[in-house]
């Protein structure tokens, strides 16, 4: 997944460092500065494939407009 985000130029230059921490019993949790963006356990599903990088990349994106006083 981290690779999949760094991967995408746009976002490169706002992402210092991008860390995945592994859990245990089954746990997937997926936050960005602390914001919660996925969790397996609170949902009671597994991501959609691809579903944890676009709400990363969704997120990211909003960040950066509003880091660049762009619209959504």
């Amino acid at each position: 997944m981290a690779d999949t985000i760094l991967k995408q130029r746009e976002l490169e230059a706002y992402i210092g460092s991008l860390k995945l921490v592994v859990g245990s019993g089954g746990v997937f949790k997926v936050t960005v500065n602390g914001e919660v963006l996925f969790d397996k356990k609170a949902l009671g599903r597994h991501a959609e494939p691809g579903e944890a990088e676009k709400l990363v990349a969704d997120r990211m994106n909003a960040l950066i407009a509003a880091h660049t006083g762009e619209s959504e």
